[in-house]
């Protein structure tokens, strides 16, 4: 044997098509991931293509509200108009003109991701944009005025110390003997 003692080539030495070295794959991304990571990117995009660009470091809650107010085009929820014959009905009988918007319930879901989103990649929760009070304020008007245009109120829920509190109420007290 010769004094070079160098290691085989992977394809010298192996019949396999990959070589000796395995390369684990990484684990796939949960359903939820993947959403933050898309909407992530859409939302670095829409930055871009802002003129003049901004970047993500100097993006702020109006560049937030900005991106909400745009993605309004795209979405599937019919939300009647104070003129519509049809506002305040949950199931109008027909067909109107009112505008298509993002449903409450996904905008919310995704500023939820997205300001998880920009913590992951180092921003600090004091600077957080996505969890800006004017975020929830929007948030709050866009859910009343599509409660109001279906004619569906939104409750609040209870909390549930109060029904316990209730509840102990109701009982007998323990006696000691």
């Amino acid at each position: 044997m010769s004094g070079d003692q160098r290691p085989k080539d992977s394809a010298e030495g192996s019949s396999r098509s990959g070589g000796d070295h395995y390369q684990p794959q990484p684990a796939p991304l949960s359903r939820y991931e993947s959403q933050k990571r898309r909407d992530w990117n859409t939302f670095g995009q829409y930055l871009k293509n802002q003129r003049p660009p901004v970047s993500l470091s100097q993006s702020n809650c109006n560049h937030v509200l900005d991106f909400l107010r745009y993605l309004d085009q795209f979405g599937k929820t019919k939300v009647h108009l104070h003129g519509c014959v049809f506002f305040g009905q949950p199931n109008p009988p027909a067909p109107c003109t009112c505008p298509l918007r993002q449903a409450w319930g996904s905008l919310d879901a995704l500023i939820g991701r997205l300001r998880a989103a920009y913590e992951e990649h180092g921003g600090s929760a004091e600077t957080n944009p996505f969890g800006n009070g004017a975020i929830r304020v929007y948030l709050r008007e866009v859910k009343e005025c599509q409660a109001k245009a279906r004619g569906i109120p939104y409750k609040k829920k209870t909390k549930k110390k109060t029904q316990i509190r209730a509840r102990n109420e109701a009982k007998p007290p323990i006696q000691s003997a």
